[in-house]
């Protein structure tokens, strides 16, 4: 079983208000994950608590990846937790800190600055632009 911690006050806020009395958060997480163009065919999630149990198998390890991210880096969630299924054996996420940038995160997860163009690709369709990463935020790491 893998299980990722999240920060818990970071991220889109998705649960909470009249949002929340519309929809399940189980729903609410599939529609963001549907409007980021993830695929999420052969997931299943369920919501206990903070924590996010998804189950399944993904088209890819990626897309698994992916989604335990969009998943994950929603305001209200602090852990998602994954079936031992050998998909996501390998994950290496990382979390923001305040001072980070993706050129420091580059240079301390792959060993050079230069690379953080891979880590923004990793982290393709959550990441818009290089620049624009959050404390609390947690990204994919690419295998070297």
């Amino acid at each position: 079983m893998g299980v990722w911690s999240f920060v818990k006050d970071a991220g889109k806020k998705l649960f909470g208000g009249e949002a929340e009395a519309a929809e399940a958060p189980e729903e609410a997480l599939h529609k963001e994950i549907r409007d980021l163009g993830l695929d999420p065919a052969g997931l299943d999630l369920k919501v206990e608590g903070d924590k996010v149990k998804v189950a399944g198998k993904a088209v890819s390890p990626e897309m698994k990846e992916k989604v335990i991210l969009a998943v994950g880096n929603v305001a209200g969630v602090a852990a998602v937790e994954t079936a031992d299924d050998g998909d996501t054996k390998d994950a290496v996420f990382h979390t923001v800190a305040k001072s980070d940038t993706l050129s420091a995160i580059a240079k301390k997860t792959l060993g050079n600055a230069n690379r953080y163009k891979e880590i923004f690709e990793a982290n393709k369709p959550m990441l818009k632009h290089p620049d624009k990463i959050y404390p609390g935020q947690v990204l994919r790491i690419p295998k070297s």
